[in-house]
């Protein structure tokens, strides 16, 4: 009886040596490593993080900083010579998926790794510049979105007409130095006969342009302007909303944030929409999905953006054939 009761004993304790571990003893899950590379400044002011598109995005899809994912930041402010730099960075650091933000960070990410997983969103037409082999196929290491850019390009220029019935002559503003920003430009040049308007040319690739640029409108007195979004231009827009309204120059631009500032109109996808939808992607590769199957999607939503105050400092009268249009009219 004594040695029944001691092999009892004996059996209980090896079990309990054997037996899994309580939930709160366990190892804890891997912590995922995000990148992002963006060619801009860091947002300014202490919460910017938490206001950020991509981050809301990730939160609501369960990934929440310093639980199950840390991200890895790095900007150019402005300097694209630094991108090259920063991807490789991300590469040492051995993140698990970089996202990128705009043309040149894209090709950066591309020329700096072929098996870390990338999402790229506001690069363009990554067909075009060679960054994916096809929309519905992108092959390689890279998928994410397309942001109409270039197609909507004709149209931009379409609708700077219509509120400018009377425009032959327009100014296009851009990155020369950006090859997505180039095919942009070239689209607004190939849809300008059949609209009756006349391009000028006014490519800038550093800071130091713009005076330049501003001088050529100064002597030839384009009607309009139609400004290319990259962070060059987002980054001189307060010089830029300056010229146009000191020289009463009806502009375009491709994104609300222009308009709020200050400009006249602006027709282009949403860009908090884009980040979410980005983070939608990092999402599905976190969790396995391989870049290669994930095919390339395009903006469902396109805004159209009128600013009138800006229109009566203009002294312009907006047609109501554009007003009626209009996601949002900014008084």
């Amino acid at each position: 009886m004594k040695f029944r009761t001691l092999g009892f004993i004996v059996t209980l304790a090896l079990g309990s040596i054997s037996a899994p571990l309580p939930a709160e003893a366990q190892a804890p899950a891997k912590v995922l490593r995000i990148g992002t590379l963006a060619p801009g400044a860091r947002p300014a002011g202490p919460d910017w993080r938490r206001r950020w598109a991509v981050v809301e995005g990730l939160r609501e899809l369960g990934w929440v900083e310093g639980q199950n994912i840390v991200i890895e930041d790095r900007w150019a402010d402005a300097k694209p010579d630094r991108l090259p730099a920063l991807a490789a960075e991300l590469v040492r650091l051995k993140v698990d998926v970089i996202l990128t933000r705009s043309w040149p960070a894209a090709v950066a990410a591309k020329q700096a790794t072929t098996t870390i997983p990338i999402v790229i969103i506001t690069a363009g037409d990554p067909v075009a510049t060679g960054l994916v082999a096809s929309l519905a196929r992108p092959g390689g290491n890279i998928t994410g979105l397309a942001d109409l850019a270039t197609e909507l390009s004709a149209k931009r220029l379409d609708l700077l007409k219509e509120t400018v019935p009377k425009l032959s002559r327009v100014a296009v503003l851009w990155n020369s130095a950006d090859g997505g920003m180039t095919l942009r430009f070239k689209s607004i040049q190939a849809a300008a006969p059949t609209l009756g308007v006349t391009v000028r040319p006014l490519g800038v690739q550093e800071p130091a342009d713009f005076e330049q640029a501003f001088a050529a409108m100064t002597q030839e007195r384009p009607e309009a302007l139609f400004v290319v979004s990259d962070v060059l231009t987002v980054s001189n827009r307060k010089r830029i909303f300056e010229f146009a309204a000191h020289n009463r120059l009806p502009s375009m631009y491709e994104g609300r944030q222009f308009v709020a500032d200050g400009g006249l109109i602006s027709y282009g996808p949403s860009f908090p929409d884009l980040e979410r939808r980005g983070a939608a992607f990092v999402d599905k590769i976190l969790k396995g999905a391989k870049p290669a199957d994930l095919p390339v999607e395009q903006p469902t939503r396109v805004e159209l953006v009128v600013n009138l105050k800006t229109a009566k400092a203009l002294g312009l009268t907006i047609p109501q054939s554009i007003l009626i249009r209009a996601d949002e009219v900014i008084q």
